[in-house]
């Protein structure tokens, strides 16, 4: 359908096409203090108005990276001003926090944006917010686009309990432990993956709970998003995860109602309580079969009952 087709069949409808807008930056005078800019995790015009006016108006600009907001800017017509963008990112932040902090402190305004989305989540800055905080000037937040946030919408999972648990540990063992404490929590997980490495996060969450809904979402916002959703078992198995591209945001279902049967629970138990008290054998067997640990410490009292011959 052309855009005249789809103009014709608007009004045939009653229905006013929609037309250009036109939509202008401030220049107010900022209030002293640090700005922390959520900017897009792919397509530009996900920016804010009151972001772009803030990058207008600010003393101020420091960025993770300077080339990433400098094209921003240029994209949506925003000058620099004769401003310099200050570099700010893990590898410097000891060495170029003192300088933002000097301008805070000068009562100037600062504008400070990651490589992407909102600031501080999995990003640089949390320091930086909390010793602005602590020298006495204000902090600001701009909301705007987060990855974590626009997966989980995506996801079809359960949205009013989630754990943002950032990126995971590198190491097979630290990630093992790592994800079989995340997996005993109440709530949805959303990770940040290395493409390279999700298959692998996949297989690992397959030797604790392959039955557990899972989704991996890629490139998210940008031309070619992608949401592949499935149990953690077929999605290790699917052949596109080991040629995955993009930034990927991995989530996790909470575990359902877990159905044990009870030959297994008792036969748990029974190998435990030779050589553990009750309580210790029940948390144990509790935790490790995901039950609760009220029932389990019940039939444990009534196994070692048993084999007291009471």
């Amino acid at each position: 359908m052309t855009d005249r087709t789809r103009r014709d069949a608007a009004q045939a409808g009653g229905i006013e096409p929609a037309r250009r807008l036109s939509a202008h930056v401030e220049a107010a005078v900022l209030e002293p203090g640090l700005y922390l800019v959520a900017t897009p995790i792919g397509a530009a015009r996900d920016i804010t108005l009151r972001a772009l006016d803030v990058l207008n108006s600010a003393d101020m600009l420091a960025a993770e990276d300077t080339r990433v907001m400098r094209h921003l800017m240029d994209i949506h017509g925003v000058p620099l001003r004769g401003r310099r963008i200050l570099s700010y990112h893990d590898h410097n932040a000891e060495r170029q926090r003192p300088a933002i902090l000097a301008a805070l402190e000068a009562g100037q305004s600062v504008a400070y944006a990651s490589d992407a989305g909102t600031p501080l989540v999995a990003d640089p800055g949390y320091r930086l917010a909390r010793d602005t905080a602590g020298a006495g000037a204000r902090v600001h937040a701009l909301p705007g686009a987060s990855a974590a946030l626009v997966a989980l919408s995506l996801s079809g999972l359960p949205s009013d309990r989630f754990l943002f648990a950032g990126f995971p540990p590198a190491t097979r063992a630290a990630r093992a432990t790592w994800l079989r404490e995340l997996l005993k929590i109440d709530a949805t997980l959303i990770l940040f993956e290395s493409p390279r490495r999700v298959k692998q996060t996949l297989e690992e969450l397959c030797e604790i709970d392959a039955n557990r809904s899972t989704v991996v979402a890629r490139e998210l916002t940008k031309r070619f998003e992608e949401v592949i959703r499935g149990t953690a078992g077929e999605l290790a198995q699917d052949p596109r995860m080991a040629a995955l591209k993009g930034e990927v945001v991995l989530l996790v279902d909470r575990q359902g109602d877990v159905q044990v049967d009870e030959d297994a629970i008792q036969a748990a138990l029974a190998a435990r309580l030779g050589h553990m008290t009750v309580k210790d054998a029940a948390r144990e067997v509790a935790q490790e079969l995901g039950l609760a640990r009220r029932e389990v410490y019940q039939m444990a009292l009534k196994l070692d009952d048993e084999g007291n011959g009471h």
